[in-house]
């Protein structure tokens, strides 16, 4: 028997978990894990000594770890006298592969190898690809990877040299999602999409247990991420919605996302801001740039409930926090990463985080994966 069940995040029906399974038969929305025993409560992540954790697994000896997690948080105080907020950064760029996706994949293709599957597909615009292939490849699975062709070449050249076959797709972050899928259909595999998979957030939301694990009940007011399909965000706020439900937190703190301007579909959605694909822009926070997120509903829900806000930053801004972080800072973020930093300023600056605040920003990932800033 296991320890959990697929639910939907919209009409609730509940299926038996499966490998194939992505999307309600009903309604066609994304599903979730929902705990339904405590079969599997004794598991833990990698290195973990803290309270428990729920994780849908059956056997300690499923977990495949490369030795995610665990990521340290520095206080920011060159970025605090320039935006008179105290800030900390949890630096998710020192996981296996070099972002947070790590915790995603960990629990994602544990599952997926317990079901005893040997062959994967994923759509990803680096990180995410990186991440599969890397943990494919130490399970002995085959990974295949559809990346867009704009897609840095130091992401895509990680990519290659775990060992999985490299797809390169022309066209917008979409396209490479329509040919994954096709490429599943066409071929019977499984699709193992950080975006989809409802096992993937239970890696993720590993990350607001170690929140708590560093600052207990004292956690931060204001929490900002970047958002591209919301993997981390929605991870943070299960994981926060889990302390919460075990009194081991007495508040939620407020979660904020940022997209760019140049792609801006949960941001545009929340705001009743007319936005489709057709107005898709270049930009360098690859890791934002999604047009037609699957779980947009499920952010915009976690976004009102938790009190949060969201904003949107240009090219200009990212670019210059990505250098204001390594020049004043020494850390050399990814420009997803950035993103979050510059949208943290305006959110300080329009009044919606408070100066007296203190914030918590993930550095998603390592600038030294992307394209170097001009």
């Amino acid at each position: 028997m296991s320890n959990h069940k697929f639910q939907c995040s919209s009409c609730s029906s509940s299926y038996e978990p499966s490998p194939t399974l992505l999307e309600c038969d009903r309604c066609g929305s994304p599903l979730n894990i929902s705990y339904v025993t405590q079969l599997g409560s004794d598991l833990h992540p990698t290195g973990w000594s803290g309270h428990p954790i729920p994780l849908p697994l059956d056997h300690q000896k499923d977990l495949i770890t490369l030795g995610e997690g665990n990521t340290p948080v520095v206080q920011l105080n060159n970025v605090k006298n320039r935006i008179g907020a105290e800030i900390y950064v949890k630096q998710e760029y020192m996981n296996p592969t070099g972002s947070f996706k790590d915790r995603g994949t960990s629990v994602m293709i544990s599952a997926l190898k317990s079901f005893g599957i040997n062959e994967l597909v994923e759509d990803s615009s680096g990180n995410a690809g990186a991440s599969l292939s890397a943990y494919a490849a130490m399970s002995n699975m085959k990974a295949h990877i559809f990346v867009p062709e704009s897609a840095p070449a130091p992401k895509i050249g990680q990519i290659q040299v775990y060992g999985a076959t490299i797809h390169k797709i022309p066209g917008s972050r979409d396209a490479t999602t329509e040919a994954a899928k096709a490429f599943v259909r066409n071929n019977n595999l499984v699709y193992a999409s950080h975006n989809l998979s409802p096992f993937f957030i239970e890696g993720t939301k590993i990350f607001a247990h170690e929140v708590f694990r560093e600052f207990g009940d004292h956690i931060p007011e204001d929490i900002v991420i970047p958002v591209g399909n919301g993997s981390l965000y929605l991870g943070m706020w299960k994981g926060l919605c889990e302390l919460k439900e075990s009194n081991q937190i007495s508040r939620i703190p407020r979660l904020h996302f940022v997209q760019t301007e140049a792609v801006k579909p949960i941001y545009s959605a929340a705001n009743n801001v007319a936005w489709d694909t057709s107005m898709i822009r270049e930009t360098r926070s690859g890791g934002t740039a999604v047009g037609s997120p699957p779980r947009q509903d499920q952010v915009i829900d976690a976004l009102i409930r938790s009190k949060g806000s969201c904003t949107t930053v240009t090219e200009k801004e990212l670019i210059d926090w990505q250098k204001f972080l390594a020049s004043k800072e020494g850390i050399y973020a990814e420009p997803t990463s950035a993103t979050a930093l510059a949208g943290t300023e305006k959110l300080i600056r329009s009044g919606e985080i408070g100066k007296n605040s203190r914030i918590l920003v993930p550095i998603t990932g390592s600038g030294l994966k992307d394209d170097q800033p001009n």
